[in-house]
């Protein structure tokens, strides 16, 4: 058996106001799901639950991120969450804080033989 892409997404996500880096990388994730219906579980005749679920996170402070928590945007599957250094921090030019952007790509593959 070989681990085999089938989908890759990307999203965006944002805190305005809260300097959340966890709810800024969940929003990117969200966005990337969202963008895809296709049920590729159904389609190799796999269950839900043999995805490898492959997220990587970029946020200009990584280490704010709570990995956990953002493991339990994914119902089923295999999660799996790196978050490294990428995104934005932009300062608020009239007050305190800055907007957190986080950016995330999100890669589904199955345990799968290659055709011949």
């Amino acid at each position: 058996m070989a681990k085999t892409r089938v989908v890759v997404e990307f999203g965006m996500g944002t805190s305005l106001r809260r300097e959340d880096y966890t709810e800024a990388a969940r929003r990117a994730l969200k966005d990337a799901l969202w963008h895809n219906s296709i049920s590729m579980a159904e389609l190799f005749d796999f269950p839900k639950e043999a995805m490898i679920i492959d997220a990587e996170i970029g946020v200009q402070k990584p280490d704010a991120v709570d990995v956990e928590a953002l493991k339990t945007i994914f119902p089923y599957g295999q999660p799996n969450i790196t978050v490294v250094e990428g995104g934005l921090t932009i300062d608020k030019p009239h007050s305190d804080g800055c907007t957190v952007i986080a950016n995330a790509a999100i890669v589904v593959s199955f345990d799968m033989e290659r055709a011949q």
